[in-house]
């Protein structure tokens, strides 16, 4: 039986509800079971600002890092006013992903995002991000198809894509062009440096980068997670990022 790769996740917090919970760290169950379903050990970890020394040594131990979805990315993260079209933010969980985030990219270590996770990565890398896409965003179709009980679910396909044949991304989902979910009100505005886009919305919103540096760092807007069970070619995303990262752990080491 092949090795499974540890993939890290960070949690997102959860404020406390008084007299009932106290605060806690939270996870969506899907990515767990996807990571899991295509050969992978999810690892989740614990949001710990102030035990950089603790989060280092979980770092350690992992062969990957996997940026999931959530609240949005507090824009001081980018160096900008937060406005009152930025939503829910957790500033802890934006302090341990850029660290994730720094040390893989300096180890060459294996990154997917997804949803908030692309950026995550863009801001951790110096890029921007529009915290409203209505609002800043010229000639924006519709991005924020959050379901409810009567309308709209995690899997409802929004819009389509178009996507580089020539990029990693391309050559991982075998098409030019694709339906994909879509829950989100922000997006990448300022792409950072040493990214490169690989998949667009119709309205020329980047829904897709990678690396440029031959290391696997892939990230995208949507929520293949959702749509991995009946869709391949969003099971091919998880597939190839968990190859990769077996392939960094086996990879010899520098003397």
């Amino acid at each position: 039986m092949q090795s499974r790769p540890v993939i890290g996740i960070a949690t997102q917090t959860q404020e406390p509800i008084p007299g009932e919970l106290p605060r806690v760290w939270i996870m969506g169950q899907k990515y767990i079971h996807v990571l899991r379903t295509v050969g992978a050990l999810p690892w989740l970890i614990p949001l710990l600002q102030d035990d950089e020394d603790t989060l280092r040594a979980i770092y350690e131990r992992l062969d990957a890092v996997f940026l999931t979805g959530g609240v949005d990315v507090d824009p001081s993260t980018y160096q900008e006013t937060r406005t009152s079209l930025c939503g829910v933010t957790d500033p802890e969980r934006d302090w341990t992903e850029v660290r994730l985030i720094r040390w893989a990219l300096e180890d060459g270590k294996p990154l997917l995002g997804v949803c908030r996770g692309i950026q995550a990565i863009n801001v951790a890398c110096g890029g921007t991000l529009y915290q409203d896409l209505t609002a800043q965003y010229p000639n924006a179709i519709k991005h924020d198809y959050f379901p409810t009980p009567t309308q709209w679910s995690r899997d409802y396909l929004a819009h389509d894509i178009t996507i580089d044949p020539q990029s990693r991304l391309g050559a991982i989902l075998g098409a030019e062009r694709l339906l994909v979910n879509s829950m989100h009100h922000q997006g990448v505005q300022r792409l950072a440096p040493g990214l490169r886009p690989s998949a667009f919305a119709p309205d020329g919103l980047i829904e897709g980068f990678e690396g440029t540096n031959g290391s696997f760092v892939l990230a995208v807007q949507w929520h293949p997670e959702e749509l991995a069970a009946t869709h391949e070619p969003m099971r091919r995303l998880f597939s190839a990022f968990v190859e990769a990262a077996r392939a960094f752990a086996h990879a010899p080491t520098s003397p």
